[in-house]
């Protein structure tokens, strides 16, 4: 019995020694050190071992551990990596464990964009990770990375490169607020976003947040529908960089280098970045090259102040498909839905009559002075000077052969024929720009309080032009627009005919802002008024003493405040609301191309209120919210063929509810979803006057709008994501994307006929997609490197994406674009 007793014993001490070894648990969360935002997904491993996790959807860990001496390496995408040693005794809490950004001056960067805090900030917001750009972006445009967002609808559009374009809530780019860095990028004259002319950005975002409705931004910025706010990187930490190539369908190829010096001894630190992409284009004759360039230079000159100086562009020529087709028409073509007719055959070469080519870089230059621990100023000056335009024929109609195809050679021997030069000329629109501004914030704590205020100051130089590029076998080409020109004047490559004007904008705006916050509760209210002032100078359609207008005038004010309450910490309930009175842009007030001042141009209002609410806890997050949007006295000035239409005092009212989740029940699977249902409906007729280009008035009629819903933004959308680490480093991801209630776009001159009256415009086929990615991390050389796969529209189903409501209201006379069919790619990236 002894021995018995003596083994059991034994046995005992050996099972409760390996239990206690077992029980010791290290616990903690992760925040940024900056904001104290927790961060979900960030790594937490043992090191020296393989044993390791990721914080769950609160920033939260826990590790059980045998051993009683462990060091933890904790790390996350954008920040700099942290080792910590910790001796433990059961359970061990390792507190708030906080990251700082592994680049120099972005907390400042995201004070000037207002990037706002989750369960903080009262508004209805979705943060895109970087990680998730680079995991999921393959062969998509910039905008269609946030096709996860709720109301969100973008497209590949034409299908050119940089073509693309994105509502939100039913805004297109007009009404949607783009910020870069903080500082606003939307069109001065007719507020849009020409997404080609950020092509690279991808390579260089930091971070992506969509703010739908009113947003947090203290700007007087047009976003009615929302803000896009992006933040570039700055200047790495560390020393290192990453080289990258990538290959996809129709010989797109890609290649691309980021290198950093690190923080140096002397306090000076330098990031470059560089890219280059060209490409077949999906759709026929869109071949495209483009490159991309990115700098940042900083300086510590003391523990109070930093100096960053930023330059970034992205150069790129890419032909274009211009114009919609009947649907009949795409199943008639041999290239079916990838049909292009702006194009022919020149000298047996292909030649597009629809072609972009621009360069728009932007340089800044940023102060950032901590003037004490409660109070900073950031200022930023910034510059872009941009230069570019876009091919047409110009002159008589273009001549097409039996395949709908222009044909060149013909026209080039029509004008060889002709006794009085070229009839037709290639010719290229010119829209360069000359923009200055600067934007400072100022910003101090006083207990639970923090109080923002600024300016925001602007000036931009539009220029336009149209200049001869080929006389298409002519010698010469008679234009008659300019009256400064005598009669029978030719012109030659490089001349300008048709017009030739400058639009100028002065904008001049202060801001202000008070946040309260506490434990369970947060408030705050804004305001911002800004001076838009207008001037027109035409050096063709007016003679010298006549070619400068008077500045316009028109006060932009916006008022804007929201709550909310942290119920418990899995609970919170926000609401916000406002209201903007937003300037006519530019091309609206004045008629046509004309320097006589609008008479109807009046200050657009917008009404907007929304409620939420929030599910937070550590494996499930859930954010659903309702919004409002009146919005009244929206002017257009259109254009069609001889005619002017000025059309004052449209309205609109943009309501629905939004629905956006994410369930992460293990390190390896992570699952997103998204639902939103939308009510964007124009309200009312509206009565309209058209004049001729001479400015003589043709008459007036009324426009039957009323209840026809907004057009070419999907109303219904689903989103369901899948990502799950099937091996060690290796992931695998589905998106199934869903599109609904989406109506063709119409022009209301063409609704002038009292049968138009509660027609409603075509409604496109409901319809979905499903994209797969992969990457698989590893070690090359000693040094970290991942491989990426994507596949988008992996079942290659044919969709309708955009249209314009035809005649008939119907499938057979609306015109339309496709949707891409399959398209993959693969690529390398290689850090060091």
């Amino acid at each position: 019995m002894t021995k018995i007793t003596q083994l059991l014993t034994a046995v005992g001490i050996f099972l409760l020694s390996t239990a206690a070894l077992a029980q010791n648990t290290l616990s903690g969360i992760v925040v940024d050190a900056s904001s104290k935002e927790t961060l979900p997904g960030a790594s937490v491993s043992v090191v020296g071992t393989s044993i390791g996790t990721i914080t769950d959807l609160d920033g939260k860990f826990s590790l059980n551990l045998k051993s009683s001496e462990v060091k933890i390496l904790v790390s996350f995408v954008g920040y700099t990596d942290k080792e910590i040693s910790f001796t433990l005794d059961g359970n061990t809490s390792a507190g708030s464990i906080e990251l700082e950004s592994n680049s120099v001056g972005i907390e400042e960067i995201v004070i000037i964009a207002s990037v706002v805090k989750d369960r903080q900030t009262p508004v209805a917001v979705s943060t895109i990770d970087p990680l998730l750009i680079l995991e999921k972006l393959g062969t998509k445009e910039f905008p269609e990375i946030l096709k996860s967002t709720p109301s969100v609808y973008a497209t590949k559009s034409s299908g050119g490169f940089g073509d693309s374009r994105i509502t939100l809530r039913g805004f297109d780019s007009n009404n949607i607020g783009v910020l870069i860095n903080g500082i606003p990028v939307n069109d001065m004259e007719s507020g849009k976003v020409y997404w080609s002319n950020w092509a690279g950005l991808s390579d260089v975002t930091s971070s992506k947040q969509v703010q739908r409705g009113l947003g947090a931004s203290k700007l007087a910025l047009s976003s009615v529908g929302g803000t896009i706010n992006i933040i570039t990187k700055s200047t790495d930490v560390k020393q290192g960089g990453s080289v990258y190539v990538g290959y996809g369908n129709d010989g797109m190829r890609k290649e691309s280098f980021t290198t950093s010096t690190g923080m140096l001894s002397n306090g000076w630190a330098v990031t470059l970045s560089g890219a280059h992409t060209k490409g077949d284009g999906y759709i026929d004759a869109t071949s495209f090259e483009g490159w991309s360039y990115f700098v940042n230079i900083s300086k510590v000159l003391n523990e109070k102040h930093k100096l960053s100086f930023t330059a970034f562009g992205a150069p790129q020529w890419h032909n274009q498909r211009y114009y919609k087709q009947t649907i009949p028409a795409y199943q008639a073509s041999a290239a079916g839905s990838k049909s292009n007719l702006d194009w022919g055959y020149k000298n047996g070469e292909k030649y597009n009559a629809a072609y972009n080519y621009y360069h728009k870089p932007q340089i800044s230059l940023n102060h950032y002075w901590n003037i004490s621990e409660t109070s900073k100023l950031a200022t930023s000056a910034y510059a872009s000077v941009s230069s570019g335009g876009g091919r047409r024929v110009f002159g008589a109609a273009q001549l097409t052969n039996a395949q709908g195809l222009i044909d060149w050679d013909a026209m080039i021997l029509r004008n060889q024929q002709s006794a009085n030069g070229s009839v037709s000329v290639m010719a290229n629109s010119i829209n360069s720009h000359n923009w200055y501004g600067a934007l400072s914030t100022y910003t101090k704590e006083l207990d639970n309080l923090v109080i923002t205020g600024g300016f925001d100051g602007r000036f931009y130089q539009g220029i336009h032009a149209y200049e001869i590029e080929d006389l298409l076998g002519g010698k010469y080409f008679l234009n008659t627009n300019n009256k400064n020109a005598p009669v029978g004047t030719t012109y030659t490559k490089g001349d300008y005919v048709n017009y030739h004007n400058i639009g100028e904008v002065l904008w001049a705006g202060l801001f202000g802002q008070v946040e309260y916050s506490v434990e369970q509760f947060s408030a705050f209210v804004s305001s911002s008024v800004a001076n838009n002032s207008y001037r027109r100078i035409d050096y063709f359609a007016y003679l010298p003493g006549e070619q400068i207008t008077d500045w316009s005038q028109f006060w932009t004010t916006t008022y804007k405040g929201g709550v909310n309450y942290n119920i418990s910490a899995n609970h919170n309930i926000f609401a916000n609301g406002g209201y903007i009175s937003r300037a006519p842009y530019f091309r609206n007030s004045y008629i046509g191309n004309t320097n006589v001042a609008n008479p109807d141009a009046k200050n657009e209002k917008i009404l907007t209120y929304e409620l939420g609410y929030g599910f937070q806890s550590k494996t499930f997050n859930a954010k659903l919210n309702v919004y409002r949007t009146s919005w009244k006295d929206k002017g257009l000035v259109r254009t069609i063929g001889d005619v002017v239409a000025n059309i004052p005092g449209i309205n609109a009212l943009h309501q629905g509810v939004e629905l956006e989740m994410k369930y992460k029940p293990s390190k390896k699977l992570t699952v997103t979803g998204m639902f939103s249902l939308g009510d964007w409906t124009w309200t009312d007729d509206i009565v309209f006057d058209a004049y001729n280009l001479d400015n003589e008035l043709q008459g007036t009629f009324k426009a039957y709008m009323a209840g026809a819903k907004v057009g070419n933004a999907a109303q219904l959308t689903g989103y369901l994501g899948i990502d799950y680490e099937i091996l060690p480093k290796f992931k695998l991801g589905g998106d199934f994307n869903y599109w609904g209630k989406n109506y063709a776009e119409f022009d209301p001159t063409t609704r002038t006929n009292e049968a138009a009256s509660g027609i409603q415009s075509w409604q496109l086929p409901d319809s979905w997609e499903l994209n797969m990615n992969a990457n698989y991390h590893f070690k090359m050389a000693g040094l970290d490197a991942t491989v990426y796969g994507n596949v988008d529209n992996i079942l290659n189903t044919e969709y309708i994406i955009d249209g314009d409501d035809g005649s008939a209201h119907d499938i057979n006379t609306s015109r339309v674009f496709y949707a891409f069919g399959r398209t993959w790619s693969v690529a390398l990236r290689i850090k060091f």
